[in-house]
């Protein structure tokens, strides 16, 4: 027995063509369709109403959604605004009342009702209401050609270097547009030498990792510049010994700041001592009168206010942590600088953003407060300055060691006496009459700039961390020599930026100090500032020796003149 039911037969959704027809029409209207595989869409069905998700609510759906949307920025302000409130006052943020207790669940409501049936009306309008499908050639239509052209198939490298050449191509855009920075590098570098008709062939190009630096340290390469890497130490430092890696091209550098070393070392060793630790950023921003101007500066200076402000700043980072806030103002323009604790990193982009939530908050209060750039130069960055010399950016350091008679004599080969009065008649009297800001030393900023581009610091700050005072007094009856140097801007760090290229790794490592510490967060980069504190003290006690002894020009003749024949190399 056959228990299954038979089904009714549906009602066919296509009717294709059919040949044998005796209908001449329909047969006329095949015969045009045969070429092209036509399918007609043929509904038999009478249209039904369709049932829509908005017939449920009791009011009609534009009303409901504009009182939910009401309810949402009604409820979010007030709760916004307590909480303001509560920060100002002290008061725990999870103590609330029966009117917020209502507001947090009304918040709730609405957004669920917005999430859920916000798009209600949209989805009836523009996916319930397609039109009919239309009668469509099964065969398919060959896609418009894309304006961006295909690089990685359609073109070999030649023609991409012609198009770069001629402008078609932007130069920034060939590494999106190939997906091989490699390759993107050397199409640009031919091109390069086709516009400008030289050579660049000494610059090197294999060899180096182009997908490392993409986004984050250099756009557009040709190729990397070779800086030899020397090693001066070890440097007996806080106990501690460490092998500095230089990177120059300056000869007698590096043997110098060894020998500096050496006499460090045989001495028993230096100290160096972290006196503070904060990056700086000043916005500058303008009133309408220098009253007003003031105002907003009395605020900042209150210590009520700081907490608030602290809150504020610090949720830019883990890391970040207010630690002062100085204003100086200038008419109606108010200088503010912020500085704070960044981690293992310098932390230059760590300060802006919590100084840009700082200053969106401030608008609160201050709506006519006029932002004219998030650096007016009272921060100050890259440039010598006196806000920096006294009150110090990044880490200031100051490093001392006692280097004894014996020491002076045979590895420095000139006498106590002779440095003490050469360091004040050039470092000091010297420095004063040149008009020196912060350059009161022999040559600091050639150690830093050697540390900085070994281990990826950003070559240009090497201005305010060669901020440098070198002192040189005579202890011990006279017998032996007391060196310091003090340096109030060092700025470093161990993470970001071409510290995480392979070659500064690699000497971040060397020092021990690559990477961020986890056990304590920002020591990495205040070890690494007392190192280049540590360098510049051997290098001012090796330089000034030689200066003393008049053995500077003889020694700069043996080792910083090439014996080589440039000419022949050259041609």
């Amino acid at each position: 027995m056959n228990l299954r039911r038979a089904l009714p037969p549906k009602p066919p959704l296509f009717r294709h063509r059919n040949t044998n027809n005796n209908n001449n029409k329909n047969n006329n209207q095949s015969s045009s369709s045969s070429s092209s595989g036509t399918v007609t869409v043929v509904n038999n069905r009478s249209p039904s109403p369709i049932p829509k998700a908005s017939d449920a609510l009791p009011l009609p759906l534009y009303l409901t959604n504009g009182i939910f949307l009401t309810l949402f920025f009604s409820v979010a302000y007030f709760l916004l605004h307590r909480w303001r409130q509560k920060i100002r006052s002290s008061t725990p943020l999870h103590a609330v009342t029966v009117s917020e207790l209502a507001a947090v669940v009304s918040l709730i409501a609405s957004c669920i009702y917005l999430l859920g049936f916000f798009g209600i009306d949209f989805v009836q309008h523009d996916v319930v209401s397609k039109p009919k499908p239309k009668v469509m050639d099964s065969k398919p239509n060959s896609s418009p050609k894309s304006d961006t052209l295909d690089l990685k198939h359609n073109l070999d490298d030649e023609e991409i270097v012609k198009s770069v050449v001629s402008g078609t191509i932007p130069s920034y855009s060939l590494e999106s547009r190939l997906g091989d920075c490699r390759r993107a590098a050397a199409i640009r570098r031919e091109a390069v030498e086709r516009r400008t008709g030289r050579s660049v062939r000494g610059l090197p190009l294999e060899g180096f990792d182009y997908e490392s630096i993409l986004g984050q340290c250099c756009e557009m390469p040709i190729g990397y510049v070779q800086i030899p890497v020397g090693v001066a130490g070890p440097l007996l430092l806080n106990g501690g010994e460490y092998m500095v890696p230089m990177a120059t091209t300056e000869g007698c550098l590096v043997a110098s700041t060894n020998r500096g070393c050496k006499a460090v070392y045989s001495s028993g060793g230096a100290t160096a001592v972290l006196l503070k630790d904060g990056m700086t950023r000043a916005p500058v921003v303008r009133f309408g009168t220098a009253a007003r101007t003031a105002s907003l500066k009395f605020f900042l200076e209150d210590r009520i206010n700081f907490e608030t402000l602290s809150i504020v700043f610090n949720k830019s980072s883990r890391f970040a942590r207010l630690q002062s806030i100085q204003c100086s103002i200038a008419g109606r323009n108010l200088y503010i600088r912020f500085t704070c604790s960044t981690g293992d990193a310098m932390g230059m982009n760590m300060v802006s953003k919590g100084v840009q939530n700082v200053l969106d908050f401030l608008h609160i209060d201050f709506p006519d407060m006029d932002v004219i750039g998030i650096s007016g130069n009272y921060c100050s960055d890259k440039k010598p300055s006196a806000v920096n010399w006294i009150e110090g950016r990044g880490k200031s350091v100051v490093c001392e060691s006692v280097i004894t008679e014996e020491v002076v004599r045979k590895v420095l080969k000139t006498t106590v006496p002779a440095l003490v009065e050469l360091n004040m008649l050039k470092n000091l009297a010297g420095s004063a009459v040149a008009g020196s800001l912060g350059g009161f030393n022999a040559h600091a900023a050639n150690i830093v700039s050697a540390i900085f581009i070994a281990t990826g610091q950003d070559p240009a700050q090497n201005i305010e961390s060669s901020h440098c005072i070198t002192m040189m007094e005579a202890v011990n009856d006279g017998k032996d020599l007391h060196i310091s140097v003090t340096m109030p801007a060092i700025e470093v760090g161990t993470v970001g930026g071409g510290t995480q290229l392979a070659s500064q790794a690699a000497c971040l490592n060397l020092l021990g100090v690559k990477g961020a510490s986890k056990e304590s967060p920002g020591s990495n980069a205040r070890l690494l500032a007392t190192i280049v504190a540590g360098s510049v003290l051997a290098g001012e006690l090796s330089l000034m020796s030689a200066i003393s002894a008049g053995q500077l020009v003889k020694s700069h003749m043996k080792y910083n003149r090439s014996n080589h024949d440039m000419t022949a190399i050259t041609s």
